[in-house]
């Protein structure tokens, strides 16, 4: 008969869940909020969907301090959210809205007051549509606006907010928002991704240092997304496209952060590509260096593994996926789950770039599971997802690896960007016509490993 063993993590080690702005809070038009891009992609008809839309989304805007509660209720030490730019400054820049910065001063106090601590998402991909008119973040000014909002913002909470975040994914804005088409603003242009992705960079740079200024003693990072990528061969074609596909995801982010410049190969694919003919011509003299400015930790979003295929002629590879797809190693976005790649990214983004520190951000499953007729989810799927990431977290410790935190996504089900409500990622669930939040089997499972600090394994 098997026993089960702990996998004890360390001391003040911090387990909290996360949320965005745009999937959570609704009142997407009230006290003064300005339109934000999301809220004029979801607009436009086709974008998502069945046309869902985050106008009220989970109306947190309005639940805010039921919410803390069940936080509280569910033993959350930490809250990774973010903040709505344009509830800030609706036009990007200039006039600030007060009520904005109330909505959010409020949010935290009730946190602290819980004694949750707050980690703030300056960018979850929401920024103000005014901006986007003017280019958004494929032009330079962009970035400066983004310095001008850091600045109201952390003046404005970082007397209690000692945890920051300047960007979520600035991968995914690039490349999903100007280059594929697939996120807000809906652009098709690789050239303005690759400049998206150097201003989305640069406003990092040049924002820690007004957080460190007006947030003294804060810890200030930034939040990339990675998978494990693996060719699907070892054929020359499917190894060339997996360092591509590496390159683009995250080489062309990590690098520069870390003082090691655009990766010269990915900078010749783009201009063999013709989309980069002249090089990076838009990178100016001292922008790498404030891209390089020194951080406290680095935030890691991992969900899966991603194998790469040449679809090229002759190039004929064995697929190392699993043959049949079942809810033990798919979840239904169809990511393969592949808790080894969690421990091979946090010791590959560690040993490469030599990090103070590391959070995971994000990282959580979407299954469909409803309440029964007694109103429990039983969400085994998700449950063991978490369990065999959080030991694959736990191994990375034991490596050496400085992970201080884990940010399970997300604590409530949400509006899921271009798939709208179809898919649910929350411990919690919604129901999206009354606001009932319901904590799943998952959430109560989450709440024994906070309290035992370990984790339970056979």
């Amino acid at each position: 008969m098997s026993k089960t063993k702990l996998l004890s993590f360390p001391e003040n080690f911090i387990w909290g869940a996360a949320t965005a702005s745009y999937q959570i809070e609704g009142g997407w038009e009230e006290a003064g909020k300005g339109e934000s891009t999301w809220d004029r992609f979801t607009h436009t008809p086709g974008k998502i969907f069945e046309n869902h839309t985050g106008d009220v989304a989970c109306d947190h805007y309005h639940h805010w301090k039921e919410d803390v509660a069940l936080m509280k209720q569910l033993g959350l030490k930490a809250y990774r959210f973010s903040i709505g730019w344009p509830r800030i400054l609706p036009t990007g820049r200039g006039k600030v809205n007060e009520p904005g910065i109330d909505f959010y001063s409020q949010l935290v106090d009730e946190l602290l007051k819980a004694g949750i601590t707050p980690f703030v998402t300056l960018n979850h991909w929401d920024i103000p549509q005014a901006l986007e008119t003017e280019g958004g973040w494929a032009v330079r000014s962009t970035a400066e606006a983004f310095v001008e909002y850091t600045d109201v913002i952390s003046r404005a909470l970082g007397d209690r907010v000692k945890h920051w975040i300047t960007h979520n994914e600035p991968a995914v804005v690039a490349w999903l928002g100007y280059s594929m088409g697939l996120h807000a603003p809906g652009l098709e242009d690789y050239a303005l991704g690759i400049r998206a992705s150097h201003n989305l960079l640069l406003s990092h740079g040049w924002a820690v240092p007004v957080i460190r200024r007006n947030s003294p003693a804060a810890e200030v990072g930034i939040t990339l997304n990675s998978s494990w990528i693996v060719p699907a061969s070892n054929s020359a074609a499917d190894r060339n496209a997996a360092r591509y596909a590496d390159g683009m995801r995250t080489r062309w982010f990590f690098d520069p952060l870390y003082g090691q410049n655009y990766p010269a190969d990915m900078v010749a694919d783009f201009a063999a590509m013709g989309v980069l003919p002249n090089g990076p011509d838009f990178v100016q003299p001292g922008d790498m260096q404030a891209i390089a400015v020194p951080t406290d930790f680095i935030g890691l979003n991992y969900y899966s593994r991603n194998i790469i295929r040449a679809e090229v002629p002759g190039n004929d590879p064995q697929t190392v996926f699993p043959k049949e797809k079942t809810p033990e190693n798919f979840t239904d976005v169809d990511w393969e789950i592949y808790p080894d790649g969690l421990f091979g990214l946090l010791s590959r983004v560690y040993f490469n770039y030599q990090p103070v520190k590391i959070y995971i951000t994000e990282n959580g499953a979407s299954y469909a599971d409803g309440p029964d007729a007694n109103g429990r989810v039983a969400d085994i799927h998700r449950l063991n997802y978490l369990k065999r990431h959080f030991a694959a977290a736990q191994r990375a410790i034991q490596a050496g690896i400085p992970l201080a935190g884990y940010f399970v996504w997300s604590l409530m089900d949400n509006f899921e960007w271009a798939k709208g409500y179809e898919k649910r990622f929350g411990i919690v669930w919604v129901d999206y016509q009354t606001q009932q939040r319901l904590p799943k089997d998952s959430a109560l499972w989450y709440k024994g490993v906070i309290e035992r600090n370990a984790l339970e394994v056979d």
